[in-house]
């Protein structure tokens, strides 16, 4: 059990168990052998590891995108494997970000409009959904392409407005994987700082899958995962 020391709080997210295994033809694949977490509030933790060892599943599991064969994850003390699909969704969007590498910008939405998306899911009135977006937007720098699509933004800006819609919601966690993979040096240190200074302000907890290892040792910890389980390095 991977359990910081520095906090007495109750957890962000705690996993437990973590058992995930996939049928391939006539074999069993198990990508996780009770791999477990647990992260505080405002704590930054890098999941380092091989490439094929599980780390993507790893989030969609903490995330609540799938659900484990065994085990369970618990956000915000709700176990999401007994929530509704429905109530998952709900949990998701109000308590947990998501970034990922590419970063899933709507391409025929404007750079507002897709941050301001995850508030308009909830049925937040749009002009306090659109006044949210471009605050946070203003935030990270990109006050002056508010109207832009994603084609008409450099990789760099596309990756911000990514980190931007994560934290529009003000969640308690934010998912992030190899966020910034497709970024030159430059861009990546940028994005990277970014996320975090916002981390800082909002208070925003950080699980980080990257293989940058500079990136890496500037998280609180770092865990690699290894045969399905998350070991302290």
């Amino acid at each position: 059990m991977t359990e910081p020391a520095h906090e007495s709080a109750p957890p962000v997210l705690r996993a437990t168990g973590l058992v995930k295994e996939f049928r391939q033809g006539p074999a069993l694949l198990r990508v996780l052998a009770g791999a477990e977490l647990s992260v505080c509030r405002g704590e930054r933790i890098a999941i380092v590891g091989s490439s094929g060892s599980g780390k993507t599943t790893l989030l969609q599991l903490l995330g609540g995108l799938d659900l484990p064969t065994s085990g369970e994850v618990e956000i915000e003390g709700q176990a999401m494997h007994r929530l509704s699909d429905a109530a998952r969704g709900h949990l998701r969007n109000r308590a947990v970000g998501f970034v990922y590498q590419f970063h899933h910008l709507l391409p025929e939405f404007s750079a507002l409009e897709n941050v301001a998306m995850p508030l308009l899911v909830r049925r937040m009135p749009a002009r306090e959904a659109f006044g949210a977006a471009a605050a946070i937007l203003g935030r990270v720098g990109l006050a002056e392409r508010l109207s832009h699509r994603p084609s008409q933004l450099s990789g760099g800006e596309r990756q911000r407005a990514a980190v931007a819609r994560a934290l529009v919601t003000r969640p308690a966690l934010v998912l992030a994987d190899e966020p910034t993979g497709n970024l030159d040096g430059a861009n990546a240190a940028q994005v990277f700082d970014l996320m975090l200074e916002l981390n800082r302000e909002f208070g925003v907890s950080l699980v980080i899958v990257t293989h940058d290892e500079r990136l890496a040792a500037r998280l609180d910890r770092i865990l690699v995962l290894s045969e399905g389980r998350l070991l302290a390095r």
